[in-house]
């Protein structure tokens, strides 16, 4: 029973960061529009800013938080048991927001990563690999193969989380002053394939203790 209840509290502490996290992101959109050129992210951006990449870059950043909050409520148990028909209507609109709108513009704005090209191609492969996911997992739900399914999108939020990772490690490495030149490349990689390789060593733990 004690266990139960921390792993309910760590899941409602993680639910609280992943959404502190995505309103400051929010709230960030006072530099984007118009976009401010001094801001922290739009910084030495202005040269190639206007044309195909403030499309790529405004989509982004409008996909991106809504894609956490669905995220948030389609891994919620009690929301999928309470509310079965929403949890399809709103996993459909979770596809083709993350197919759509969120992974091209994310791979047409990681040809232009500040960290330099490690840095993008590690962009490029999460894109990649958050696409995959999504589409795995959709698929999986139309076949009725629901176990499969539910482990496709737990992978596909953690992926989408990788946004909320990296601020929390470029934060930490801010206030302690630390910014080595290959610290933002390893964040590009580490802040989404450390949690899915967690989270791939859960499902293992899983499949041991049936």
């Amino acid at each position: 029973m004690q266990s139960s209840n921390q792993w309910k509290i760590l899941k409602f502490l993680v639910g609280a960061l992943i959404l502190k996290v995505n309103a400051n992101i929010v709230l960030n959109y006072r530099d984007y529009f118009p976009p401010n050129f001094d801001s922290e992210f739009l910084n030495r951006r202005e040269e190639y800013f206007y044309g195909p990449y403030q499309w790529a870059f405004w989509l982004h950043i409008a996909a991106g938080p809504l894609s956490l909050i669905l995220g948030l409520l389609l891994i919620n148990d009690r929301f999928r048991a309470r509310l079965p028909g929403w949890h399809r209507i709103l996993g459909r609109v979770q596809v083709i927001n993350v197919l759509c709108l969120l992974v091209p513009s994310g791979l047409w704005m990681a040809k232009y990563a500040a960290a330099g090209p490690i840095a993008g191609l590690g962009l490029a492969t999460l894109g990649v690999l958050t696409g995959l996911t999504v589409a795995m997992g959709w698929r999986t739900a139309l076949q009725r193969r629901f176990l499969e399914h539910r482990r496709w999108m737990l992978r596909n939020f953690t992926l989408l989380c990788s946004a909320v990772v990296l601020r929390l490690m470029a934060g930490t490495a801010t206030t302690f002053d630390y910014g080595p030149t290959w610290f933002d490349p390893l964040n590009s990689w580490a802040s989404w394939i450390v949690p899915l390789l967690l989270l791939e060593l859960s499902f293992t733990a899983f499949n041991r203790r049936r």
